[in-house]
This record gives C-alpha cells, sequence and structure tokens, in this order.
C-alpha cells in the first residue's frame, strides 16, 4: 500500500478511529491492534512475504531472550551471532544471490572459464526488508552490548518490528525508542495529532508536487543520455537530486506524520541536507537513522575514530562501501559509496567532520554568509557527482553518462517529455529551496505561522500545487522501495 494512495486515505483514517475509539482502553489492545493493521499493511503488497517478518520477529525475540540470560560471554556471542546470520542469510539470499551469482559467472568469463550454465532464480525482493531486518539486529545488538533489557511482551516485540508507518522505508528505529514507547499506554492529544497531519501533507507535497513531477524529465535524460549534450545531463543530474530527496524525506515525513497520529514519536530521518556545509553535515542530515545504525553498530566496534589515522580511514571506507552495497545489489552503488568516503576522508582528516554537529546554516541571521553559500553549493555539487552512480543502470552507463558531460560542452534547451513548460517546474523548486530554507530549524514544523491567515494560505498553495503538478502517467511508488 503506498502511502500516496487512495487506499492509504481509507486504511488509515480507518485505523486512526479504531485505535483511539474502541482499542484505547489498554495497551495490550492498542499493540494489538496497531499490530494487525501492520500486517493487513504489508500484505497488501505480497501477503506470502508476511512469513518473512515473522520469522525474523520470532528469532530475535527468543536470541534476545537467550543473549539476555546467557551466563556466559561465548554462549552469548553464539545467541547473538545466531540472530546476526539469520537476518543477514535473509537479506543476503532474496536482495543479493543474483548479484553474486552474476559476479562471479563475469568474472570466471573475464579470466577465460566460459559458463553457459547459469544458477540466478527468479527472486521478488521483499519490500523493506533491508529496514526491518537492521531494526531487528540492533535490537540483539542493544540487548548484547548490555544497553537494552529485552522485552517479554511479544506483541509490544512483534509491533516494534511491523510498525506500518515506518516498516518498509524506515527511518530504521532502535528499540530504546520505538519499543519503548509500545511498552506504554497512549493517550490522545489533539496538538500531536495535528502536527502529524501537517507533516503528512508536507510530506505529499515533496512526493507529488516535486519527486513525481521531476520524475519523467529526470528518466528522459538518464534513458537517452546519449543524445544530449552536458548541459542537459547536468540538468539531469540535479533535478534527480531533488526527486531522491522529495522522494525519501516525503516518505519520511509521512511515516513520522502518521506515528504522531497514533501517539508515536519516530526519529527525524532528515535535517534540511540540501543546506549542508560540507560532506561530513550531509551525513549527518540525510539518511539519519541508516548512518547512526552504521556508525553504532559498524564503525565503533570497528574501533571508530579511537586507532590511528590509517586505521580510521579504513572504517571510513568500510562503513561508506558497505552503506553503497546495503542500497542495492548492484556496483553502482559500490561505487556511489566508495565515492562518498572519497569525498568525506579529507575532510576527516582535517578534523572538520563534527564542526557543524549542533548548529545549522546562517544560525540566527536571515541570510547564509557568501562562505556559506559557497560551502552549500559545493557540497551539492560533489553529491550530486555521485548520483550519477546512483541513478544509472550500469557502471558503463555512469562512465558514458560522465563521458559525455566532459566532452559535449554545447547547450541546448531542454523540453519536457510530457511536453509541459520547464519554467514552471524551475520555479517550483526555487520557492521549494527558499521555503526550506526558511524552515530550516526545524523540521517537523513546516507550517509554522503565527498568523492563521499566513497558515491557510500555506495549506492552499500546498494543495494547489500538489493537483498542479500531479501526474498519473508517473511511477508513483517511492524510491527507496527497491532497497
Amino acid at each position: 500500500m503506498l502511502f500516496n494512495s487512495i487506499s492509504f486515505f481509507i486504511f488509515l483514517p480507518i485505523v486512526f478511529i479504531l485505535y483511539w475509539f474502541v482499542f484505547s482502553k489498554k495497551t495490550s489492545f492498542q499493540n494489538a491492534f496497531i499490530l494487525i493493521a501492520s500486517y493487513v499493511f504489508y500484505a497488501l503488497w505480497d501477503w506470502r512475504f508476511l512469513f518473512l517478518i515473522l520469522a525474523s520477529t520470532l528469532v530475535d525475540y527468543f536470541m534476545g531472550q537467550l543473549i539476555f540470560k546467557s551466563p556466559s560471554g561465548k554462549r552469548r556471542k553464539t545467541w547473538l551471532w545466531i540472530s546476526i546470520l539469520f537476518n543477514i542469510g535473509l537479506l543476503g539470499f532474496f536482495k543479493y544471490y543474483n548479484f553474486f551469482v552474476e559476479s562471479w559467472i563475469d568474472l570466471l568469463n573475464t579470466v577465460g572459464y566460459p559458463i553457459t550454465n547459469t544458477w540466478t532464480l527468479q527472486i521478488i525482493l521483499p519490500v523493506g526488508i533491508s529496514f526491518y531486518t537492521f531494526q531487528t539486529m540492533s535490537y540483539s545488538l542493544d540487548i548484547y552490548y548490555n544497553r537494552l533489557t529485552p522485552t517479554k511482551n511479544f506483541i509490544s516485540f512483534a509491533t516494534f518490528v511491523g510498525f506500518f508507518p515506518q516498516l518498509v522505508a524506515g527511518p530504521i528505529e532502535r528499540a530504546s525508542n520505538l519499543l519503548t514507547q509500545l511498552s506504554k499506554k497512549r493517550n490522545f492529544d489533539y496538538r500531536q495529532c495535528t502536527d502529524g497531519l501537517k507533516l503528512i501533507l508536507w510530506g505529499l507535497f515533496k512526493k507529488v508536487a516535486i519527486a513525481d513531477a521531476i520524475a519523467p524529465i529526470v528518466d528522459d535524460i538518464f534513458a537517452n543520455y546519449t543524445d544530449h549534450p552536458a548541459s542537459t545531463l547536468i540538468l539531469g543530474v540535479c533535478l534527480f537530486s531533488f526527486q531522491v530527496y522529495g522522494d525519501f524525506s516525503g516518505y519520511s515525513d509521512i511515516a513520522i506524520g502518521t506515528s504522531k497520529m497514533l501517539g508515536i514519536e519516530l526519529m527525524s530521518n532528515f535535517k534540511f541536507p540540501t543546506f549542508s556545509r560540507n560532506v561530513a553535515e550531509y551525513w549527518q542530515r540525510w539518511h539519519i537513522s541508516l548512518s547512526t545504525w552504521f556508525r553504532h553498530y559498524l564503525y565503533i566496534p570497528l574501533g571508530g575514530s579511537r586507532g590511528s589515522k590509517l586505521s580510521s580511514v579504513r572504517n571510513i571506507c568500510i562503513i561508506f562501501i558497505v552503506s553503497g552495497f546495503w542500497h542495492g545489489a548492484n556496483w553502482t552503488f559500490i561505487a556511489w559509496g566508495a565515492i562518498h568516503a572519497l569525498f568525506y576522508i579529507p575532510v576527516f582528516l582535517m578534523g572538520k567532520n563534527r564542526i557543524y554537529m549542533n548548529n545549522v546554516v546562517a544560525e540566527n541571521r536571515m541570510l547564509p554568509s557568501l562562505k556559506e553559500v559557497l560551502q552549500i553549493i559545493s557540497t551539492f555539487i560533489l553529491v550530486t557527482f555521485s548520483r550519477i552512480f546512483f541513478r544509472s543502470e550500469s557502471i558503463t552507463d555512469a562512465w558514458g553518462y560522465l563521458k559525455r558531460i566532459f566532452s559535449d560542452f554545447s547547450f541546448e534547451q531542454y523540453h519536457h517529455p510530457l511536453g509541459y513548460r520547464m519554467i514552471d517546474y524551475f520555479i517550483l523548486l526555487g520557492i521549494f529551496i527558499l521555503y526550506e530554507f526558511r524552515i530550516r530549524r526545524d523540521e517537523r514544523s513546516p507550517f509554522k505561522f503565527k498568523s492563521r491567515i499566513v497558515r491557510f494560505a500555506a495549506y492552499t498553495l500546498v494543495i494547489l500545487s500538489m493537483l498542479l503538478f500531479f501526474d498519473d502517467t508517473t511511477d508513483r511508488s517511492f524510491i527507496y522501495f527497491q532497497f
């Protein structure tokens, strides 16, 4: 079920009404109902994959208990590895099996051992598997590192794993936040509910009026990159940066807003990464739940930055390459992760990777300084450059795209593949960037105005923009569903 579908706008009010007016007397009733609703939500994709979620839930629930009760470190580690290997095994088979087989065959063919029979399988990637497997693994890891006491309530734990607002594309929650809230009774809060509705509206705007509106342009340029000059190719990858941001942050806003309506506060997943002043700040603001997951469960256990500069650089390379591979079973994602490692390492070596952690651009000022503007533009250029690999179908296509940029310097006016005026999209993006800059201090309050008239005007303009730029010929699924 898509957040931007008619079925979801029928599903959500029904869940909301039953949750608050029928099942609100006890926490156990609330959780049991949300669990059923979550399984229905996911089953509408493909009911067969519910067994995978249930299997991951059962394994990590019991492994958590066994890790906690085990007296010896060796036995605790055994139970932990069962949890890790089970989840990585699920992820590896459904997401990476064909990738490894095809890569092995390509390698053998390259060294002179041609393979005529292939062992690839027709595997359907279960939606959200990269997200919920990481979420359940974090539970076992937190228990192992004595950061968390396991819950004995299976329904609460199953709800933590399958919570429908963030099940298929995050944020990747830790039990210390989400499970703790699910263990307590939630009471209806009108302000929290209205704040949730505002976030849902803002998320839908970013998805429909920004990401989906741009999608046909990006698809056309990347599919026909050999026919376009550098000016059009640069336009295509710049627009893709806004597409993927609007798509994924829009999903996160809708997920957080929906959770708010149910009395649950999820972690922020995006904090205006467009206004980052270096690559390190970008990764503190982009897909925050995944970045923090890798920092807590991979980077720090590897030694983090506690050792020598060389070992720290090695650890940085590992987490970025693994992060790239997490995104998809394609060498393009590995290359994308490696490129970000190359961008991040100089910032780390100069000691500038943490200087922007506690402030936003133009802190306490209306406008950024010239230095900040140049920093934002240079960071955007670097991040956008890497997305050529993220968006391309293959390494060959990515290199071909780059070669066209640096070999054909001619300029041509690009025409929308569906015949619409390009100037309308540029105006919309300009207004969107300026508006996000205005609200950059609080990602959860997109319509924070003292005047009711101004708020009403903002709601009206957002809704009209969605109606104006809505395109039913575009694939309306979310980009990160493929991960």
